[in-house]
């Protein structure tokens, strides 16, 4: 459901590790929740989005460790050169980036759990176990197995396969155990708070089994944020990390921009970090009175060659690889399009080619090219005014409309691919109401003097290549949150801009009012949208 009249839409990404350079799986994460956002400002919602990257941990300080230098001297770079311009390749609309070493956020955190501990959420203690590196998490000694294969003679997480190291260190300690009842109360009177139902089955197993206290902070190494009652302890990295989505919405520092952003409406996640954002991060927010997020998304993995892509198996790909082959809009597609969101998806070269081809050249470029070269030939660049619709009119206006509704509703329930099938429903049907209205034939039946004019103003011609250029107007509007520089092209080439304003202006809402174009706009043939690519 939209937010509230003085309520801000809001939703976020993760905040990424930096020990390296991003991948597909973290521009697919950052992809989607653009093309949320972008679809409820097209709405004309207020919205805010936020991405950025995690820098604490012991992980981000190994690898500088690694490379001689400090973890700032190591993660300042990597984001200049690497991250932002990730942001840029996908052509990503954030309103906001936080790095959890900025002021903000090491105020609001610190700010954050003085609060707890004054409460008396937080207790010392000392912890021995095993600790995984690779996914900052401590891990029970239930989940974890003896490593096999490249990992035989180590300890690894049986919850995501990185090794596990054993360690015995001063901590505090969160009181999770005192929120197992409140949270599975969260998750019976709000089935939608973890989703999807994968997801929410899994988490619900977890917590139902019994929570035991959080180490919060962390005593053997200095790379993190000081807790404020005792500086001998960072704090755990995912502790903070999790506070990312309040300190950048102004906790601790603007209580105007935190009211009016606070809480959250969706968080987007990685299946393999849901616990964190639906167990331990409402329970914090409990503990210290603030309402909990009113979603937390978990998708899904993606795979290459049936496997999860990381770095390690050598499988992991770069967008820009993609991006400077296909384009950002068909890599936005594309991920979109053929995934479903919320669960494991396979994806391939050969894949992203051939729906490049099938699905954008050939079906949404090809129409667009078409329609215009048609008013170009047959009514001088000038739309025309469209005579009485017939029932193959009528039908494509029906379309329109459902698939407007269709694709609004999909975005509501984090379904980005339905709402690409619904619109792509207008696409396949403007392609085959051209082909069986044959307007060419039309055109060409039209003699050189005298008798009637099949290519006057309201005539059947002109009825056809109108209701076209109507739907591509409302492709243009449905299909600018998932391919912006494409939609802009066409909008600039249906000459819509003049009489109804710029794209971004236009509204989910009003796709539907049929009749929208001016008679008389000047419609321009441009380059192909998307042009065919001969790929090695």
């Amino acid at each position: 459901m939209p937010p509230a009249a003085d309520k801000t839409f809001y939703v976020t990404t993760p905040i990424y590790y930096v020990n390296d350079a991003p991948h597909i799986g973290h521009a697919y994460t950052t992809v989607m929740g653009d093309i949320i956002t972008r679809w409820h400002r097209q709405r004309g919602e207020d919205v805010w989005y936020l991405t950025g990257t995690d820098e604490h941990g012991l992980k981000v300080l190994r690898k500088a460790q690694q490379e001689g230098v400090t973890p700032k001297e190591w993660a300042d770079p990597l984001i200049q050169t690497e991250w932002m311009p990730l942001l840029e390749t996908i052509d990503v609309a954030n309103d906001d980036f936080i790095r959890t070493t900025e002021q903000r956020h090491l105020d609001g955190a610190r700010a954050f759990w003085q609060d707890l501990y004054d409460r008396g959420a937080v207790y010392q203690g000392e912890y021995s176990g095993y600790y995984s590196v690779g996914s900052e998490e401590f891990v029970d000694d239930d989940d974890v197995v003896d490593g096999e294969g490249d990992d035989e003679g180590f300890k690894i997480s049986s919850l995501d396969g990185s090794r596990v190291e054993y360690m015995t260190e001063e901590n505090y300690y969160f009181k999770l155990s005192d929120y197992q009842e409140k949270l599975l109360e969260l998750y019976e009177s709000n089935p939608d708070f973890i989703r999807p139902a994968s997801a929410r089955n899994e988490v619900i197993s977890f917590v139902s089994r019994g929570l035991r206290d959080q180490s919060m902070s962390r005593s053997t190494f200095d790379w993190g944020i000081k807790v404020p009652w005792d500086e001998k302890h960072v704090m755990y990295v995912w502790i903070e990390a999790l506070l990312n989505y309040v300190t950048a919405a102004g906790y601790g520092s603007d209580e105007e921009k935190f009211e009016r952003l606070w809480p959250a409406d969706i968080h987007i996640v990685g299946k393999d970090i849901a616990r964190f954002h639906a167990v331990i991060w409402p329970a914090m927010l409990m503990a210290a009175g603030q309402p909990v997020p009113h979603q937390v998304f978990a998708h899904g993995w993606l795979l290459v060659g049936g496997q999860k892509m990381s770095k390690s198996k050598a499988n992991g790909i770069r967008p820009d690889e993609l991006v400077d082959v296909f384009g950002s809009d068909a890599y936005r597609y594309y991920f979109a399009r053929a995934l479903t969101f919320g669960s494991d998806g396979s994806i391939s070269w050969e894949d992203i080619n051939a729906r490049y081809h099938a699905e954008l050249a050939n079906g949404f470029g090809n129409l667009a090219s078409r329609v215009a070269a048609m008013i170009g030939s047959y009514f001088g660049g000038a739309l025309p005014v469209a005579g009485e619709l017939t029932d193959a009119e009528t039908k494509i206006v029906r379309t329109v409309e459902s698939a407007v509704a269709d694709a609004d509703a999909a975005i509501d329930a984090v379904a980005p691919q339905d709402a690409l099938a619904a619109i792509w429903r207008i696409v396949e049907d403007l392609n085959g109401y051209l082909t069986e209205q044959a307007p060419w034939k039309l055109a060409k039946a039209v003699p050189d003097e005298g008798g009637p004019d099949a290519a006057a103003e309201g005539g059947r011609l002109a009825t056809i290549l109108v209701t076209a250029a109507e739907g591509l107007r409302a492709l243009a509007v449905l299909l600018n949150p998932v391919m912006p520089k494409a939609t802009a092209t066409l909008w600039s080439s249906l000459g819509a801009e003049p009489a109804l304003g710029p794209l971004a202006d236009q509204r989910i809402a009003d796709v539907a009012t049929w009749g929208a174009l001016p008679a008389g706009s000047t419609i321009t043939k441009v380059p192909s949208l998307f042009p065919r690519i001969e790929t090695p």
